[in-house]
């Protein structure tokens, strides 16, 4: 395809792959489109281990590496993991274990292994041990997918050969990052899994793509996008190529808990919520009982990130194991990040498959469209 992204990254077809499984990306990138391995949550050995995996199994293919560097965040590198335990009130604590007791969950020890800090969100110190790891493997794409990227990133990326790409949820964010040197920008609408903003993709594409029309930075478009024709309709809106995760959640190689993966598919579009309560920032999940508690009345006001984590995620891990076993009232917790694209996420393929019908249904939707100016 001539896309200004295909000649950016080295690949065939501008689809661009988010997703935290290995397998994915190896998948992704061998069928003529870019995986991106999601780096939030792994130390710099685990993300050695899981990159020297990929180099052996990609066959040379590009790939890329995403992580989370946030412009704010509630703790430094100087704070110690105690120091950062200790910054989350028991209020937050009670009303999570509350929530597990109603659903007949054992709640003793939820919280008795819980080590303390970033909760996969990095501190200026640790990004720079992530961003030497990334780069010290043959990658072509690094992201930050929350504020503008450490500067260290950028000047990297610029010695190495390497794309530079920010995550933003609104036009003024687009103009800073492209100010600060981005080479490629991912516009993600409100649909988007995980962190998002207010504005939806159909809105949010449009005018990013006005704003930098004068940069030579192109434009990915996110948030909700799970078919080619949906695909097709962001690049006639100005996009140069599509950057997509939930879809990547459902595929035959992804480590989605089997229970959670089971819930995306029966799930409508209806069935998602934009939250605070799971990390501190907006984020899209899984309506459950457990997003229901805390978008009530009686919950405690969302702490800072990385805090909330602390909150939500040893619980939420004990939810999905014992979900994994049988348990019934964790079967109704259990929730992760996913966008409203999973009301078109009906069935189980392998990643091949899905990109390969990416390709199919966007020439599709690319025919309709030229049916309609031809005479």
């Amino acid at each position: 395809m001539k896309s200004r992204i295909c000649d950016m990254l080295g690949i065939d077809f501008p689809l661009v792959a988010f997703t935290h499984c290995r397998d994915v990306v190896v998948e992704v990138s061998k069928a003529g489109g870019m995986g991106v391995l999601g780096a939030a949550g792994h130390s710099a050995q685990t993300l050695e281990i899981e990159l020297n995996w990929i180099d052996e199994h990609i066959d040379g293919m590009p790939y890329g590496v995403d992580l989370i560097a946030p412009t704010s965040i509630a703790i430094s590198d100087d704070t110690s993991p105690e120091e950062t335990l200790n910054m989350v009130p028991e209020e937050h604590r009670d009303f999570a274990l509350n929530i597990l007791a109603q659903h007949q969950i054992d709640t003793k020890d939820v919280y008795a292994k819980q080590q303390g800090g970033g909760g996969g969100f990095l501190t200026k110190g640790r990004a720079t041990n992530i961003i030497d790891v990334a780069f010290s493997h043959p990658i072509k794409l690094i992201a930050n997918a929350l504020g503008v990227p450490p500067r260290y990133m950028i000047e990297m990326c610029q010695q190495h050969g390497v794309a530079s790409a920010a995550l933003v949820g609104a036009k003024e964010h687009a103009v800073k990052q492209v100010d600060a040197g981005v080479d490629l920008l991912v516009v993600a609408g409100t649909e988007a899994g995980g962190h998002c903003g207010e504005v939806s993709t159909m809105v949010l594409v449009p005018e990013v793509c006005g704003a930098v029309k004068d940069s030579d930075v192109p434009v990915l478009a996110a948030g909700g996008i799970v078919t080619g024709r949906q695909m097709a309709a962001c690049m006639a809106m100005g996009a140069d190529g599509v950057w997509t995760g939930s879809v990547w959640l459902t595929v035959a190689e992804a480590n989605t808990s089997p229970i959670i993966k089971e819930k995306y598919i029966q799930a409508d579009s209806r069935m998602t919520v934009r939250s605070k309560a799971r990390t501190g920032k907006y984020s899209r999940q899984l309506r459950s009982p457990w997003t229901d508690a805390w978008e009530s009345g009686e919950a405690p006001n969302p702490l800072p990130m990385p805090l909330q984590s602390l909150v939500s995620e040893a619980p939420l891990a004990k939810v999905t194991k014992l979900a994994e076993g049988g348990h019934e009232g964790a079967k109704q917790l259990a929730t992760s990040f996913v966008g409203q694209g999973v009301g078109l996420m009906n069935s189980i393929q392998s990643s091949r498959a899905v990109v390969y019908e990416f390709m199919e249904d966007f020439l599709n939707a690319q025919e309709r469209l030229q049916s309609t100016v031809e005479d």
